[in-house]
């Protein structure tokens, strides 16, 4: 019969007013669940619960929200194994990876719990006679999350904690492809003794979406997706006067230099591409060949491929899982296909990898495809799926004006011995994060994580001390505490600072 996941509202799991649509196991096409999607009065409803709640925790000491914090983490590395189960299940993802998602989850919420030492503000004394000057950020509200399918667990948690440790109360929209595991983590916030209503879970499509961005009682919209939908919501919330971070899709470059360990890069190179089924916004599928460097790789990516084991997530053998849903296979499939007619080589070729025992699963293998013009779609477009394409360049310089062409700017690397080129990369590629020597430069969680360009709309990028700042704002306090008898003479003119 399968399980039912609904929306997590004022403390307990409620059907909503919404339809059902299936949940669906990526590595045998089955239905495993129902999922209970949400309307506006869905939304409606759960902010209004989140606004009670709200005006309560905005008033609890900071102390007091940080053991909440502390007992939530102890609760959450109890609870790994169990979402990592759901994630692995509907998402698709290898256990190790779903596992590894939790624990960088997991840096953002104890970067929340000492979050009080960012919170303490600044003071001036006697910035004129008499007069003391100090700052307070104080929290914008009932705050909201849209999370991509791609990292059920690691996503929301760049955002709820840092929320929920200003004051703010937090709804959270995960993807309808893998939604249990954020109802794991609202029962665990129960048991952590978070009071009912400060965080919360509504499941839904566009509907929910758009109701989420336009929601008068709703202060900040957070949002982690595709380029198309970040605008979307970038606009749709923006006009409707919240304070919004849009963090978009990506098309990431690994430059490999002529004096990198071609070994080493190759293979890092290969995680980066086809790690999670190259379904990750940080995922590498452009790699950029300089110089000498391109036949050596091309030969060592082509090695480190063709062993993966290609295989269900909950295997321990396998190395790479099926992509989230048939329409991603058949992306990728058919970007191959257009690659290849347009005189692009396959070097490695997973279109008609078929999984013994998992016939109707949404399995690709690993696709790697060299000699395609710079203008083609299977490069210029985000992939989101085990597909490699391999640019070659002459020189360093040919390598950072193609990273720089693109009109995305998430991350980047660059895997040299040379801390001349890997100093002149960091100072002239125009993207938000860069590895060296690193395939995947994602950010720890007491650092923020953003791109450029249109990987990014708004501000404010994720977690870290601009997260602090996203879901706070700042007052400015000017006082004056002259004695009772004290007759303080006041002026026309504009105030000095005599």
């Amino acid at each position: 019969m399968g399980y039912d996941v609904q929306h997590w509202i004022g403390g307990t799991e409620t059907a909503g007013t919404g339809s059902t649509q299936p949940i669906l196991d990526p590595a045998t096409g089955q239905e495993v669940g129902t999922l209970h999607l949400g309307d506006a009065a869905t939304v409606d409803r759960a902010v209004e619960v989140a606004a009670a709640a709200q005006r309560e925790w905005g008033r609890v000491s900071l102390a007091k929200r940080t053991q909440v914090l502390y007992r939530m983490r102890e609760l959450l590395i109890d609870a790994s194994d169990e979402i990592a189960v759901h994630i692995s299940r509907e998402h698709g993802k290898t256990l190790g990876d779903a596992k590894g998602e939790i624990a960088r989850g997991l840096e953002t919420l104890e970067f929340a719990t000492s979050i009080t030492q960012d919170l303490k503000g600044g003071f001036s004394e006697n910035v004129s006679t008499g007069v003391d000057a100090h700052t307070m950020r104080q929290p914008l509200g009932v705050v909201a999350g849209i999370t991509p399918f791609n990292f059920p667990a690691m996503v929301p948690f760049w955002m709820h904690p840092i929320a929920i440790a200003t004051g703010n109360a937090f709804l959270l929209k995960p993807s309808e492809r893998d939604p249990s595991a954020s109802n794991v983590v609202a029962r665990l916030y129960q048991e952590a003794g978070l009071p009912d209503g400060v965080f919360q879970v509504i499941h839904g499509g566009k509907e929910t979406v758009d109701a989420l961005c336009t929601h008068d009682g709703i202060s900040a919209v957070s949002f982690v997706g595709s380029t198309p939908i970040a605008k979307h919501v970038h606009a749709t919330a923006s006009a409707a006067g919240k304070r919004v971070q849009a963090l978009g899709g990506a098309n990431n470059h690994a430059v490999v230099m002529p004096d990198a360990n071609i070994a080493s890069a190759a293979s890092q190179v290969a995680s980066g591409a086809f790690g999670s089924a190259g379904e990750r916004c940080m995922a590498v599928p452009v790699a950029v060949t300089v110089g000498d460097a391109h036949e050596p790789f091309l030969e060592a990516i082509k090695a480190e491929a063709e062993k993966l084991v290609v295989g269900p997530g909950d295997d321990p053998r396998t190395d790479m899982p099926p992509v989230i849903t048939p329409d991603a296979r058949e992306r990728v499939i058919r970007m191959t296909d257009e690659a290849e007619a347009a005189g692009g080589r396959i070097l490695v070729d997973g279109r008609d990898l078929v999984v013994t025992g998992h016939e109707n699963g949404n399995f690709v293998g690993p696709i790697v495809i060299t000699d395609l013009e710079s203008t083609h779609p299977t490069y210029t477009d985000e992939v989101f799926g085990p597909l490699l394409v391999v640019m070659h360049v002459n020189n360093f310089d040919e390598a950072v004006e193609l990273v720089n062409s693109s009109p995305f700017g998430n991350g980047t690397a660059i895997f040299t011995d040379s801390g001349h080129y890997a100093r002149r990369y960091q100072e002239e590629i125009q993207v938000g994060m860069i590895g060296i020597n690193v395939p995947i430069p994602t950010p720890v969680g007491y650092y923020s994580f953003g791109g450029w360009k249109d990987s990014l709309f708004g501000e404010h990028h994720a977690h870290g001390p601009e997260g602090l700042s996203f879901y706070t704002r700042q007052k400015a306090v000017t006082t004056r505490w002259p004695a009772q008898n004290e007759t303080v003479e006041s002026s026309m003119s504009f105030p000095t600072h005599d």
